[in-house]
C-alpha cells in the first residue's frame, strides 16, 4: 500500500494510540503522528480537535485514536487494527481469522479499560488524587483477580492455537493481535510490577511472545527510536506503588 497514514492521538503519551503505531511500524508503513507536529505545520491539538468536531469527511468520531487513510477517517482501536491488519498482511485473509482476531482485540480492549479504571474508578475528569481511596479498592480486585483472569485466558488461547504452535494468538504467523498483546504486557509490567511478577510463572507462552515481538527488526528499531513514547503517569498504564501488590504478598 502506498498510502501515507495520518494518526490523530493525544500528545506526550503512548495510550491507545500505541496499538496503532505498532502495526504501522511493523508494516513499514509511512505515517504522520500529526498531533506531535508543531501547529505551524498543521499539527498540535488544533489538528485533533478539528477531526473531533467533524470538520472532515466520514463518520463523526467520539475520541482518538483516529486514523486517516486516504479519504477514510477510522476510529476505535479494534476497528483500526482490523483495517490495518487486513491491508498489511497482519491477519490471515479468511473470514474466520478476521473474526477471531477481532474477538481477541476487543477482549484486549476490555483489559485495557479495566487497567485504566484502577486509577480513575469514579470519573475520568477527576484527578487520581481526588479518588485515591476508591482507586485502591478498584485496583485491589484488578491485581488479585481480574488481571490474572485475563492473562491466563490469553495464555490458554495461545497454547490452544495448534496452527500457531503456541507462538501466535491467531493463525500461524505474526498478527496485529500479537503486537497488541506485547503492548499490554509491557504496560501491565510497568504499572503493576509486583502483581505482574506474581503472575509470570503462569504465562510462559505470553512472555515468549513478548520477547519475540521485541526481537522483530522493525519493532526493535522502533523501540529504540524517539517515536516510541515512554509510559508515564498521564496515560492508561500508570505506576502508583500503592495500587500494586506489596513485595511481601508476591513472595508468598
Amino acid at each position: 500500500m502506498s498510502t501515507t497514514y495520518t494518526l490523530y492521538y493525544w500528545p506526550g503519551l503512548p495510550g491507545r494510540g500505541e496499538f496503532v503505531r505498532l502495526i504501522l511500524e511493523q508494516a513499514g508503513a509511512e505515517y504522520v503522528d500529526v498531533v506531535r507536529l508543531p501547529q505551524e505545520q498543521g499539527g498540535g491539538i488544533p489538528a485533533l480537535m478539528s477531526v473531533l468536531r467533524g470538520e472532515h469527511a466520514g463518520m463523526l468520531p467520539l475520541a482518538p485514536p483516529i486514523l486517516q487513510a486516504d479519504d477514510l477517517y477510522i476510529a476505535q482501536v479494534a476497528n483500526i487494527c482490523l483495517f490495518l491488519g487486513r491491508r498489511h498482511g497482519l491477519v490471515a485473509e479468511d473470514e474466520a481469522s478476521w473474526t477471531r482476531a477481532n474477538q481477541l482485540q476487543l477482549t484486549i480492549a476490555d483489559l485495557v479499560a479495566e487497567a485504566h479504571d484502577t486509577h480513575h474508578p469514579l470519573w475520568t475528569m477527576k484527578y487520581y488524587e481526588d479518588q485515591k481511596e476508591e482507586a485502591k479498592k478498584r485496583a485491589d480486585g484488578f491485581v488479585r483477580v481480574r488481571m490474572p483472569k485475563f492473562l491466563n485466558y490469553f495464555e490458554r488461547v495461545l497454547q490452544s492455537n495448534t496452527t500457531g504452535q503456541g507462538r501466535h494468538l491467531v493463525g500461524d504467523a505474526l498478527s496485529y493481535v500479537d503486537l497488541s498483546m506485547f503492548q499490554v504486557l509491557e504496560g501491565l509490567s510497568y504499572a503493576f510490577p509486583q502483581a505482574f511478577a506474581h503472575v509470570r510463572p503462569d504465562i510462559p507462552g505470553l512472555l515468549a511472545l513478548r520477547d519475540h515481538v521485541t526481537s522483530l527488526p522493525r519493532i526493535a528499531s522502533y523501540l529504540q527510536s524517539s517515536r516510541r513514547l515512554p509510559f508515564c503517569e498521564d496515560g492508561i498504564f500508570r505506576h502508583y506503588p500503592e495500587l500494586d501488590l506489596s513485595p511481601d504478598e508476591t513472595s508468598k
